[in-house]
């Protein structure tokens, strides 16, 4: 089919995308063939814009819990216009059946329908690529991440750009809510986490785990630990979610180094000892085993100095199924842009464009920051908001901070010396307040308060 489009020609299957829609319509509701495709299908992969319509209402009765009865679903649709009368809908809906010889063949049809869409898709991005690149209005690189993100976002499987009719959305959150709802139901009524856990049961109380998109800047002065804390975040993620990838951009240290630590951590070996190579016999079996243990993780490490995050969103659209993005730290990074030395303009241009990678790539990022000496002029050091070094964008950007506190490291007679306090000092989606974590400092490595007192 020609489209308007200066006469590209943008493929599709009206037969395929009758079928789907023939197929609910001769169900009559036994069998609730819709819940089969709801998942993969959206109202924006059909090419005719009256199946497109026909198929929201659908999604938004199935959505209300009627029973998806030929005669509602028609009565819908007239109600909204999508046909003039009783007549004309009766008409149509017999085409749409008999373009329908079984229902059981849905998800087949369906994906055909996504398939003519995706490559749609593809053709109209190579004609947005190939004016983009013509015109030379942009820098190189800035076109090359461009081009970059559309293929990606074809290759997910998603239509990123456009306006999307609500109907859809709302149905997929719905149901994303009732799955929500059924788990915690399993889990006693308890709350169940959104995102994927950082292994803190205190902060994920606080935080509901890392999400999708979020942005989280983690911030604390130096001695604190927060290296330490994002590679303990990033081998408990990797060790609950064994097919989730963690990637790890390290712009201060090299990756022998934070490997290093990663395994003190894990085996519980002073990271002094890790240096000087001064280790008891007893504990080469445990380091041993620690090792293999980390080897076998889908962690990824990139210690690339000084690099920006269009690099960085480079090598991540290559990496499957993306669970965590780290990055440390976020004052070692560079802008596309010469600033002339404006460090607060480029620190602000970064934390935007972090936050559209995390919302592109649809992945927490977790970004460490340094803060300002401000806190250490304070009788209570505790880290505030306003400590946040370069750049008043960060906590506007971002949809977490939290800062890590030792009161033990300005104390000498602090009691509480393996006690740690994360403040989640802004969150966009829930309360704030402090999470206890335990901290021992020999081996680098955080732990949950209880299993500190569990164990004496």
């Amino acid at each position: 089919m020609v489209d308007e489009l200066n006469g590209l020609n943008l493929p599709c299957s009206i037969l395929a995308e009758k079928s789907v829609l023939g197929c609910v319509l001769s169900d009559n509701g036994k069998r609730d063939v819709l819940s089969e495709v709801s998942t993969t299908l959206r109202a924006e992969h059909f090419y005719i814009e009256l199946h497109a319509n026909i198929y929201r209402v659908m999604l938004r009765l199935s959505l209300a819990g009627k029973k998806l009865d030929t005669l509602v679903i028609l009565n819908e649709c007239i109600k909204e216009n999508i046909f003039s009368d009783e007549s004309e809908a009766v008409y149509y809906a017999k085409q749409l059946m008999d373009s329908a010889p079984s229902a059981s063949a849905i998800v087949e049809y369906a994906n055909i329908v996504v398939e003519k869409s995706m490559l749609r898709s593809l053709i109209i991005a190579a004609k947005d690529i190939i004016n983009e690149a013509s015109s030379e209005n942009e820098p190189t690189e800035k076109v090359i991440d461009h081009a970059e993100h559309k293929i990606y976002g074809i290759r997910e499987g998603e239509q990123k750009s456009g306006l999307t009719h609500i109907g859809g959305v709302v149905f997929d959150r719905i149901k994303e809510l009732l799955e929500l709802t059924k788990e915690s139901q399993k889990n006693g009524g308890k709350p169940m986490l959104k995102g994927l856990s950082t292994g803190f049961s205190e902060l994920d109380d606080k935080i509901y785990g890392l999400n999708e998109s979020d942005l989280i800047i983690l911030a604390a002065r130096p001695g604190m630990g927060k290296t330490s804390f994002a590679m303990n975040i990033a081998v408990n993620v990797s060790k609950k979610y064994r097919d989730k990838a963690v990637c790890v951009f390290s712009l201060e240290m090299s990756k022998e180094q934070l490997v290093s630590r990663m395994i003190s951590s894990e085996a519980l070996v002073p990271t002094e000892s890790m240096r000087t190579g001064i280790i008891p016999v007893d504990r080469w079996t445990g380091l041993t085993e620690s090792a293999e243990v980390l080897s076998q993780l889908m962690i990824y490490i990139d210690d690339t100095p000084a690099c920006g995050v269009n690099m960085i969103k480079s090598k991540l659209r290559r990496i499957n199924n993306l669970g965590v993005v780290i990055i440390d730290y976020l004052q070692l990074m560079t802008s596309s842009i010469d600033y002339h030395g404006n460090r607060v303009a480029e620190i602000s241009e970064i934390t935007r464009d972090l936050k559209v990678l995390a919302k592109e790539l649809n992945v927490p990022v977790i970004a460490l920051s340094q803060l300002a000496r401000n806190s250490e002029r304070r009788e209570d050091k505790r880290p505030l908001l306003s400590d946040l070094r370069d750049s008043g964008s960060i906590e506007q950007d971002a949809d977490i901070v939290m800062f890590l506190y030792r009161n033990s490291y300005y104390d000498k007679n602090d009691p509480n010396k393996e006690l740690c306090e994360c403040n989640v000092a802004k969150n966009r989606h829930g309360e704030t307040g402090v999470a206890r974590i335990g901290w021992k400092g020999e081996f680098t490595k955080f732990v949950n308060v209880e299993f500190k007192q569990a164990n004496g």
